[in-house]
């Protein structure tokens, strides 16, 4: 199975998607990145030192500026009609699922899944600790709990 096609089904699952937004917005986290570590159980260090680069650069010139724009248009703004407005938001919001699924594909290259042998908890404290920003222990094991 495809890390995408993984990823839509695991995002079906109660609890996921709260923690993966938590860990992204409240703790610097790739969200795409860290499912992508959890899929390939726990890719070599040597991947995740490219799969690092890759999704930084990713996050600063891509995600971030569309994800930015979504936001910024999920108030009113006036004189904007709100529905010429929530039009665009949805467009602009399926940009960046396209901008995440082309990060996955990317990524997928880098370790295929089931490459590392390790569980989730131990292949989400990998990732956390390759991307360089500290991530909440509690907020990667609510994640791997939801995995079950």
């Amino acid at each position: 199975m495809s890390l995408w096609d993984w990823t839509l089904d695991l995002y079906a699952r109660d609890g996921v998607p709260e923690a993966t937004l938590s860990l992204q917005d409240e703790h610097g986290q790739n969200t795409s990145y860290l499912l992508w570590a959890i899929w390939a159980e726990g890719p070599s260090a040597a991947a995740l030192a490219e799969a690092v680069v890759v999704a930084k650069a990713w996050d600063a010139k891509v995600l971030m500026p569309i994800r930015e724009v979504r936001r910024a248009l999920k108030p009113a703004f006036p004189p904007v009609d709100d529905s010429a407005r929530e039009g665009l938001r949805q467009d602009v919001k399926a940009a960046e699922l396209r901008a995440e699924r082309v990060l996955m594909e990317t990524l997928e290259v880098l370790a295929p899944a089931a490459s590392g042998g390790h569980p989730a908890l131990e292949s989400l404290r990998a990732a956390a600790a390759a991307w360089g920003s500290p991530a909440d222990d509690e907020g990667l094991a609510r994640l791997a709990r939801a995995l079950v």
